[in-house]
């Protein structure tokens, strides 16, 4: 809880010579979160109680999400310290790595793990998933831009089509399944983000011909989203700044990760008998979701209130922030 975190927010303080502020999105089966645009607002709450200091290390832990978010997350609280530090006791996946490399320095852990930055495009035009009973969609599919990427080069590489008519042929059978606005916006994100991490970059590493070798690997040569990047390949092979951690941190970073990961619930499955046996108990089902929080600023958590009826059918869904 809240409470018992905030004396290990103190003492990674100390011993860091800096400020903690955390930034988490749930990664629980049938929960999960992601970075959005609202949780700005929650940012700009933290750090005006917070103010101007000389270093802010944001502990972060995430599997992505809005890329402009992630971005303006940087920029926000860059606007408050000298010094950004991200530090990652488990995951900063997709737009989390794009906030690392935003810092000035990264601490991780012996398990923390970055990822490539490659983007998906979640949009109201993307294919959606079709069931075979109902035949109401359960969502949408994702576009990730890597793999529309890859689906071209392996018809132009791999399967070496040189004919016009024929690559016409596959754009339009790709333009079937995928509606061409989608496919613009795929363009569209690619080369955004890679101008994002190009701007960021510039905190952690100088040089131009390094810059561009980690906007490569991290938006295509890892070949694959869920490619995970350790510590020591973020050091050695990209070159990215890794700051040195010490049995000491390192025990209290992995404490306060634990306690979180035991309120949010993260290795419990999403289960509809114990929602159901929790729901008699107080009306509802409430679930955190994501937390913002500080010594200064107190803890903010986005939660879900959910209800069902007696035939299991959901009933009530309500989402906000609160303030604890």
């Amino acid at each position: 809880m809240y409470s018992d975190r905030k004396q290990l927010y103190g003492e990674l303080e100390n011993a860091l010579n800096t400020t903690v502020l955390t930034y988490v999105t749930s990664d629980r089966q049938g929960f999960e979160a992601q970075i959005a645009g609202d949780v700005i607002d929650i940012f700009v709450k933290q750090l005006n109680q917070i103010g101007i200091k000389e270093k802010i290390s944001l502990i972060l832990y995430t599997r992505g999400g809005d890329l402009a978010t992630a971005w303006n997350i940087v920029h926000l609280i860059r606007q408050y310290c000298k010094n950004f530090q991200v530090i990652i006791p488990y995951k900063a996946h997709s737009a989390g790595t794009l906030i690392s490399i935003g810092a000035n320095s990264i601490m991780m852990t012996k398990q923390a793990t970055l990822s490539p930055i490659d983007p998906s495009v979640n949009n109201p035009l993307n294919p959606v998933i079709p069931t075979t009973n109902s035949g109401i969609p359960l969502g949408q599919v994702p576009v990730s831009v890597e793999a529309v990427k890859g689906y071209l080069e392996f018809a132009t590489k791999e399967l070496n089509i040189k004919d016009d008519v024929a690559l016409a042929n596959i754009l339009i059978s790709l333009s079937d399944k995928v509606h061409p606005l989608v496919l613009g916006q795929v363009y569209r994100s690619k080369g955004q983000i890679q101008m994002l991490a190009k701007k960021l970059l510039v905190n952690q590493v100088k040089e131009p011909e390094k810059i561009n070798s980690i906007i490569s690997f991290l938006c295509s040569d890892s070949g694959s989203h869920d490619y995970t990047i350790n510590r020591r390949e973020a050091r050695d092979m990209l070159g990215l700044k890794i700051d040195k951690i010490n049995d000491e941190i390192y025990n209290i970073i992995y404490n306060i990760y634990s306690d979180i990961e035991t309120e949010l619930l993260l290795q419990e499955p999403y289960d509809m008998n114990n929602i159901i046996e929790e729901q008699k108990k107080t009306g509802y089902y409430t679930v955190k979701r994501a937390l913002v929080e500080s010594n200064a600023g107190g803890s903010h958590s986005f939660i879900n209130s959910i209800k069902y009826d007696t035939n299991g059918m959901l009933n009530t869904l309500k989402m906000r922030w609160i303030y604890e």
